[in-house]
Formats: structure tokens, sequence, C-alpha cells
């Protein structure tokens, strides 16, 4: 069977960057901080008392209140990004809705929704009350399912759970449903919610958060010696892929084309990343063998960099041993120096960086980096502190997740 090819036809985000695509993007080039202290609870007792949340963020902006109220933030933001990337892809009214699916990622899903109906179980004396919305708004698939509910779509529709590297799952599930003419389109990607007690809290407790209270718009800083962990992220990133001829026969407006996915496993630990980075060369050499390209062919690597001690070093020894002497022509660099760690919602964040960056040829910069680890190679273009106008060809963007889960993802220009 000849394999179809798949393009990019539609971006929507909200992040903490921005609400929208442009404000990300032009606050990505500038090397804005996302980082704050945080405001949606008192953090006074936990280690950490910041993280990069969506700013002023109102829900009666975007859904009516009844409507609101039957969703967790993770769906509330997918459907926020969702409805950007759609109305951004332009589809016809006469397009054939049974043909365009939603695939989408999140690694944790309503954990707001679960502590809430939690804590309000413990405080009742009486007779036990639930939300009748706590199940299907505590659900991870929830989020691909009120997008396809709102537009009518109901090709492919389904929820995967890897967890940092589910929305690049979602984004590799949804390529291949395309290219194998399953769906026309899909609107795909990640969304994730977790900036609350209990994650802010059970992320402490592994000692993977960054605790630098006293510099915190700084704290996250992938590859740097002082690095002391990653800084919780939240939103959601949404990419509408179509196939190539539907695409062109429509008119649509195309940003890139995805060629190609790799997924492998560590088989190594529950939340560390593989030493020498095993997983992450075999996901990257898969993702290659998949798309046809060549280390040579990639011009920047977006990647997993989340600024934890030990988690940054295997994925730049693993880029090494994939791209050879061609690592010291690549731009390399990590954007949750900016947004933060968006654990499921990152892949697919990460992912719509780099086919910006293949668009407009400017590769968005990795911030806050202070002092250079020396054991980091100091030949690589980390791009650090500003971003920097180069031709982007093709890009290759890395996302890890605890569990070992690894996935890898590239896109070129049309």
């Amino acid at each position: 069977m000849e394999l179809k090819r798949v393009v990019v036809t539609g971006l929507g985000t909200i992040n903490p960057l921005g609400h929208n695509l442009s404000e990300t993007w032009e606050n990505a080039v500038n090397g804005v901080s996302g980082s704050n202290l945080i405001t949606r609870f008192d953090a006074s007792k936990f280690k950490t008392h910041f993280a990069c949340e969506v700013k002023n963020y109102d829900a009666n902006n975007y859904f009516e209140r009844k409507e609101g109220r039957k969703m967790d933030l993770f769906t509330q933001f997918a459907i926020i990004a969702g409805d950007e990337a759609i109305k951004d892809a332009a589809f016809p009214e006469t397009v054939e809705k049974n043909e365009i699916g939603v695939i989408w990622g999140s690694g944790i899903g309503g954990i707001t929704t679960m502590y809430d109906e939690i804590m309000n179980f413990a405080a009742c004396d009486q007779t036990p009350r639930f939300n009748p919305f706590f199940i299907p708004k505590m659900i991870g698939d929830m989020a691909a399912g009120q997008i396809s509910m709102r537009y009518g779509f109901r090709g492919p529709n389904f929820g995967t759970v890897s967890a940092c590297a589910s929305s690049t799952h979602a984004l590799i599930e949804a390529f291949n449903c395309i290219r194998m003419g399953k769906a026309i389109a899909v609107i795909t990607g990640g969304s994730e919610a977790t900036i609350n007690q209990p994650g802010i809290g059970g992320f402490n407790s592994m000692q993977a958060l960054s605790t630098n209270n006293d510099e915190y718009q700084t704290a996250s800083r992938p590859f740097c010696k002082t690095r002391d962990g990653f800084v919780m992220g939240e939103g959601a990133a949404a990419i509408v892929l179509e196939e190539y001829e539907h695409a062109v026969s429509r008119g649509a407006k195309i940003y890139a084309e995805m060629v190609g996915g790799g997924a492998s496993a560590d088989a190594y630990h529950m939340t560390a990343t593989h030493p020498e980075g095993a997983g992450a060369i075999l996901c990257m050499q898969r993702a290659f063998a998949d798309s046809g390209m060549q280390p040579e062919d990639i011009d920047y690597i977006n990647v997993h960099g989340t600024s934890t001690p030990v988690g940054d070093i295997p994925e730049l020894l693993a880029i090494g041993k994939v791209f050879g002497e061609h690592t010291y022509k690549l731009n390399i660099s990590s954007t949750k120096s900016m947004t933060g760690h968006m654990l499921g919602a990152a892949g697919a964040m990460e992912a719509a960086f780099s086919i910006m960056a293949i668009k407009e040829n400017i590769v968005p910069p990795t911030i806050n980096h202070k002092e250079w680890d020396p054991q980091i190679d100091s030949k690589l273009n980390l791009t650090l502190h500003k971003a920097q106008k180069r031709e982007v060809r093709a890009a290759l963007s890395n996302t890890f997740g605890f569990g070992g889960h690894n996935a890898s993802v590239i896109f070129k220009k049309i």
C-alpha cells in the first residue's frame, strides 16, 4: 500500500507564554520566561512556590458558565487550542466530517477534578455526594471526546497516555492514521493542568521540581550547571494534520510536512532516563527510518531538555551518537526554559515550535542559562539566550516520559 503524505494545516495553543499562537511565538522568539509565583492556591507550605501558569485565565471568557463547569481545566485548555487550530485550518463547510478524527494526549488528565471531589468527600459528615460530572471530567480521553462532539468529527477518536510523551505519541498515531488512508485529517495535540496541590506536592516528593524560590523566573534552566529540577507548566497545543492531496485540493495553507515518527522504551527505570540515552537513540533512529531522511537533513532539534540534573545529559549523549559530526551543525534548544514542563502537552507544544521554526526560519532560544556544565560538550550550539535566524529545512522534536516512554517526530519544509 502506498502511504499518503501528511501536512500541517492548522495550529493553536494556550500556554504560559500566550493565549494563542501569535502571542506565544512572539514571546518565545523574544525569550520570555513564563515562570512566576503560583496564584492558583497557597503554595507557601510547599517546597516549590512557583510554576509556569497560563496567565490571566478566566474560563468565562471562553465558555458559558454551565458548559465550563462540566469540564476539567485540561479539557478547557484542549478545546481552546483546538478551536484556534481548526479555525486556522479553515475547513470548508462541505468537508466530510466522518473522515476527520481527534487523537489527543494527556499524561494525567483531570487531576484537579479528582482532588476537589476527594476533598469534598473527606469533608462530608453525611451521605457521601459526588458531582455527576466527576468521572467524565476526570478521565483522560474526554478532551478528544469533547472536541469531536463540538465539531461533529466522527473519525478515529481516542486519547494517548504515556506521561510526558503523551501528545507526541498522539501526533504519531494521527500521522499514521492519515497516511494509511483511515482519515483525511486529524486534530491532534495534548493538554495538561496539574498546577495544584497534588501536582506540586507529588512532584516535590520525587525531588523532580526546582525549588529555587529565590530565582523563580529563571529556575527553568536546561543544560545549566546550576539546574535543580523542572518548572511545572500547563496548557495545550493543537495541530491539524491533513492528507496532502486533500489539503492542496482545497487550497489550504500548509505550514510544513510531517514525515516520520519513532517510539521506544528505555526499559530501565520508572522515572529516570537511561544514563546512556539508549531509548532516546532508538526512537530517533526509528524516526529517521520512518521518514526516509538522514541526520544530515536536520537543522534544528527541539529537545526534551527538562532542566533536571540527571535528565539533560543523556539526551545530548544520544544526539551525539545519532548525529555524529553533524551534531555541531545543529541548532539545539529547549523551549521548556520558557514554557516550563507542560507534561502531557509538552510534545505537541514543542512540535508546534518546531513547525514554526521551519516556517519562519527562526530557532527559539534556550533561556536562563547561567553556567556551562562541564559534562556538556562546549562545541554544541544550544541556542542560548537569544533566538537565532537560519534556514530550517527540517526539525526533530524529542519527548520522553516517566515509565521510559520515548517519542520523536520529524517535520520538514513542504
